[in-house]
């Protein structure tokens, strides 16, 4: 398990807004984690909607505003959305335990819906690109 689940699913997203969080437990899960519980929350397009404005505050607290990506962010809350629609769990780590795809091989994952590579993008690190191959449903 992964150091950030030491916080609870509050304390984490409270520590996140805040921009109190430390850097090295918002890794890749602890982003998945970030969307599904946003997504439980309030539903796909206000998770979007918090999660971009959000990642973007914490990323610039970091003095790393050129992280973001607007697209991979989209993208990837999407991609959360999907496979919560299919899971029965109640969870985050059940979730992600039974999502293992999206934590392993999470750009095989989107590169199934695009063609242009959305990590290296620079358009894509700006505007959100839709998906070419697969839209998201």
């Amino acid at each position: 398990m992964e150091m950030h689940f030491e916080l609870n699913d509050t304390e984490f997203t409270q520590q996140f807004e805040n921009c109190t969080l430390e850097a090295s437990l918002f890794s890749h899960e602890a982003h998945l984690r970030l969307a599904w519980i946003y997504i439980r929350q309030f539903g796909s397009e206000e998770a979007i909607s918090n999660i971009r404005n959000q990642i973007q505050r914490y990323a610039a607290s970091l003095g790393a505003h050129d992280k973001y990506n607007e697209t991979v962010t989209v993208a990837s809350v999407k991609a959360v959305a999907h496979f919560i629609r299919k899971s029965k769990s109640d969870t985050f780590a059940a979730f992600i335990s039974e999502n293992q795809q999206l934590k392993t091989h999470f750009k095989q994952l989107l590169a199934t819906h695009y063609s242009t590579d959305i990590f290296t993008s620079e358009t894509a690190k700006t505007s959100f690109l839709e998906a070419e191959l697969d839209p998201f449903d």
